[in-house]
Parts: C-alpha cells; structure tokens; sequence
C-alpha cells in the first residue's frame, strides 16, 4: 500500500493555507510542534453516516474531535492510524476529557455506510463512520486539504493512495491542529488536551 505521507502534504497545509503560530496571548506554551490557528483546514462537508443518514460537520463535531481520511480495505496504514486515535480518545477520557473520533472513508465505491460503521467499531465505540457519493467525499477531502488517488489495476481489490494527517477540530473554532503518523497516542492525548484547556 502507498499511503502517501509525503512532504508535499505539508508544504501545502504551511505555504499555501496559512500556517500560523498559536496566538501567544492564549499561552506562552505552545500546544505541541504543529500548533497552529486559523488555518483555512476544515469546513462545511455533507456527508453519509454510518445509519445511513445523511449529516453534515456541524452534526458530527460536536466536541473536540479527531478526523482522519482512509478507507476499509487500507490493508495497513489506516487500521494503524485509526487504532492510535482511537487509544488516544480512551486516554483522554481516562483524565476526563471527552473527545470524538471520525473516519472519513475516501474509497465510496466500496465503502458503504453499514461497511464503514462495522471498519470504526473495531476501534471505539463512539468512532464515527462517514462515507457518501464521489462529489461529496471530494468537497469533504478539499476542504481539508487532504490528497487521494485510486490506484490503477484490479477494479475489485484496487488500493488508493492517500495522506495521513489526522485533525483536531473544535466545534466553535475549527481547526486547532494536525497530527502525523509519528505521533504517539501520547503525544496526540497530551496536545489534544493542552488545545481543550485553552479553548475550552
């Protein structure tokens, strides 16, 4: 699999989309080495739930929330990545902090809304699923500035390249910051909960 966690990705979230340093009036810490605000990351998105209702961003995040893009048959990265966000939710919620999860499924030919419900109970209980058409899962991927590909060959057993960032956004404020495939369920729990103490 050639999930693409190349540096292009982040050039782009820096250069192109207004990469900030956190407002030192909140805070003379920052809240981990890819802090940022105000970038233009996040936004309105339309979407299937995992019911089969449709739902939008304001439906899903309504707490501080991690959001990851992937698909089902990702046969490494994404359980990976899923996996450690998902510990990182528990260990927040073992210091009290009560965070989301969501999966953005970038593969809606064969992630259906029951496939991906299923993929996310492997990994929390409150991870939330979302799939939906091809238009409506690429407004979602611009909006956060996320890159996937389909990969040409098997019509059936294809892979799809794809970044790995995963997005803490807040309901009130947006976008807070990004975390990469580096990133301990640690590392995310502690910045995650620095983000939460500050905004609240």
């Amino acid at each position: 699999m050639k999930a693409v966690i190349i540096g292009t990705t982040t050039l782009a979230i820096a250069a192109g989309l207004g990469f900030y340093t956190w407002n030192t009036s909140r805070s003379a810490v920052p809240c981990g080495d890819t802090a940022v605000a105000g970038a233009a990351i996040g936004g309105p998105f339309e979407l299937v739930s995992e019911t089969g209702a449709t739902v939008t961003d304001t439906d899903v995040i309504t707490k501080p929330t991690l959001v990851y893009f992937g698909y089902t048959f990702c046969p490494d990265v994404c359980p990976l990545d899923s996996a450690r966000n998902a510990a990182a939710a528990y260990l927040l919620a073992d210091q009290g902090h009560d965070i989301g999860t969501i999966f953005i499924s970038i593969d809606p030919e064969r992630d259906t809304a029951q496939i991906v419900g299923d993929y996310t109970d492997n990994f929390h209980e409150d991870m939330i699923g979302l799939t939906g058409t091809a238009a409506q899962v690429d407004a979602a991927s611009k909006a956060y500035r996320t890159y996937y590909r389909k990969q040409e060959g098997d019509p059936e057993y294809y892979l799809v390249d794809h970044s790995t960032q995963t997005y803490l956004m807040f309901p009130e404020t947006g976008f807070a910051t990004f975390f990469k495939r580096e990133h301990t369920p640690e590392q995310i729990a502690q910045t995650t909960a620095c983000f939460i103490d500050r905004i609240g």
